[in-house]
């Protein structure tokens, strides 16, 4: 994998690069937030970025937010100290992927990075359409007849999952492990919240193809 690691304890950032080296990743490194993000904006092929979010000049947060709202889809992984439920859910909707605590076991790194890649690849053509909803994975934008649509992180990925299989019925189980990281404790009742978000921000028109298939899952109509 060629991967780019953003972060400002000099220490750890040489330990992961020596570490990914020895196990055949060509990895990139910034010690700051501008930094990474000119790296990440290079035109690189990157396969993941590991961000962490205190960084001096801008938070890892807003480094995600910045590369999402420019059209990058590279899988984030976010390193923290921070290990509240708050400081999860905003890395999450800011745009990252997964999210590991620090101090953590070098195995478990490489398992999560293992895991992104095994998520599958944007397609050449990024638009994903059903009926009046459209979305564009490069630059994750929702329009419903035309008309912007403004969704977090996790209401993007939940339509993503579905627009990519329309017609096909989605158990709770499938959306959660996509729309959400590897390890995080949900239940089933998380999607049918946030699918119930997502019915709301579409409309009426838009969220009619938005099926529900009692004790099974959830179905994207086509037309």
């Amino acid at each position: 994998m060629h991967l780019l690691v953003v972060e400002d304890d000099a220490r750890l950032s040489r330990l992961l690069k020596r570490l990914l080296g020895q196990d055949r990743h060509v990895v990139e490194t910034a010690m700051t937030a501008e930094e990474g993000l000119e790296i990440a904006t290079s035109g690189l092929e990157l396969d993941a970025v590991i961000l962490d979010v205190g960084l001096p000049d801008r938070s890892g947060f807003e480094v995600a937010r910045t590369l999402r709202k420019q059209g990058s889809a590279v899988p984030i992984l976010m390193l923290t100290a921070r290990d509240s439920v708050n400081d999860r859910v905003e890395g999450l909707d800011a745009g990252a992927d997964d999210y590991l605590v620090k101090p953590f076991a070098y195995e478990e790194l490489l398992a999560r990075l293992r895991a992104l890649g095994r998520r599958p690849p944007a397609r050449k053509s990024t638009a994903l359409k059903a009926g009046p909803i459209e979305l564009d994975e490069t630059t994750r934008r929702v329009t419903v007849l035309g008309k912007p649509v403004e969704l977090s992180q996790r209401e993007f990925s939940i339509l993503e999952c579905l627009l990519r299989r329309p017609g096909q019925v989605l158990s709770r189980d499938q959306l959660l492990d996509y729309a959400w990281p590897y390890g995080v404790a949900l239940t089933p009742n998380t999607v049918e919240a946030y699918i119930h978000l997502l019915r709301e921000k579409l409309g009426a028109e838009a969220a009619a193809h938005v099926e529900t298939v009692r004790g099974v899952g959830y179905r994207l109509r086509e037309a």
